[in-house]
């Protein structure tokens, strides 16, 4: 009898070898990164950037505002837009290490490929979806998956043959079940569309105040509009959105760049200090002070 051929195995056996230690590795293909994690983690915050990540071992949670995904190997998580959000990783053991594979997402080529295909018909009338999604990779996308990372065993085809393979992944996206979420957020006009403006817009000027009528104007909708669809598509406000951002910026310079804390808070928007400590304890479960100081030392102890 002939046992059936698992595309996980393998692609759990090449990233293994490519990530040989913990953390995030770039590789030869520019669009790729590998990851690998041989203990639980903390919760993380962090923010996803367009991205098709597929877990190939062990198990991954993901909080976007109120919605927690929990998924594991043979699962993928598909980001269509810039989005902050909680990630853990639990049970992991030393021999089973979290391994995963991501290919981040361009909207140029994306859009070429629009041109020369035919829109599903339920995908123009989808708008407001979350721009996230978790869900079970087919056989036809997990195949392409692994042709793309075949090509690190030989750099040399690379040039040649991994555009057309990441064209081919993107293309099982877009007529997947989640194709919409991307074909949303890709079309010019479109209301997700408008969303994925405005979170450019947030990203670029999260130190600035905030003025919701401004960014409405902006991004060609109405204030009413603007926090329904956002919301629909971020699971969170534009002012929750803008505090993400300055939350997760303020302690980057804290704990990299080891700035002081009023410095810190000033230079992320905030112009009360104790509502920038208070908001950093909420988010981050301790005193920005205290917080930087407990992440230097658990990266001085890896």
């Amino acid at each position: 009898m002939t046992l059936a051929f698992n595309p996980n195995q393998e692609l759990a056996s090449i990233v293994a070898r490519f990530a040989t230690s913990d953390g995030e590795f770039n590789t030869a293909i520019p669009s790729l990164s590998l990851h690998r994690q041989s203990a639980d983690t903390p919760l993380q915050h962090r923010e996803y950037r367009p991205v098709f990540a597929v877990v190939v071992q062990g198990r991954k949670s993901l909080t976007l505002g109120a919605d927690t995904f929990h998924y594991g190997a043979g699962q993928y998580v598909l980001t269509a837009l810039d989005l902050p959000v909680s990630t853990q990783i639990t049970g992991v053991a030393n021999a089973s290490p979290y391994l995963c594979f991501a290919m981040s997402l361009e909207y140029e080529r994306l859009n070429e490929l629009l041109s020369r295909v035919t829109i599903p018909r339920h995908a123009l009338t989808a708008d407001g979806m979350r721009g996230l999604a978790v869900s079970y990779a087919p056989p036809e996308l997990l195949d392409a998956s692994l042709r793309l990372l075949r090509l690190l065993d030989t750099p040399d085809d690379i040039p040649a043959m991994a555009p057309l393979i990441e064209q081919e992944i993107l293309y099982r996206l877009l007529t997947g079940p989640d194709g919409p979420r991307l074909l949303q957020v890709a079309t010019a006009g479109g209301q997700s569309n408008r969303v994925a403006r405005a979170v450019n817009w947030l990203r670029s000027n999260f130190a600035l105040p905030l003025r919701i009528e401004e960014l409405a104007e902006h991004v060609g909708m109405s204030v009413s509009s603007l926090h329904h669809h956002f919301k629909a598509v971020t699971a969170m406000s534009p002012m929750q959105y803008q505090k993400q951002l300055r939350l997760h910026e303020a302690r980057r310079l804290l704990v990299v760049e080891k700035l002081d804390v009023g410095s810190v808070g000033h230079r992320v928007g905030y112009q009360s200090p104790s509502q920038f400590s208070r908001e950093y304890s909420r988010l981050y479960g301790l005193p920005p002070l205290k917080d930087a100081e407990a992440m230097r030392g658990a990266v001085a102890a890896e």
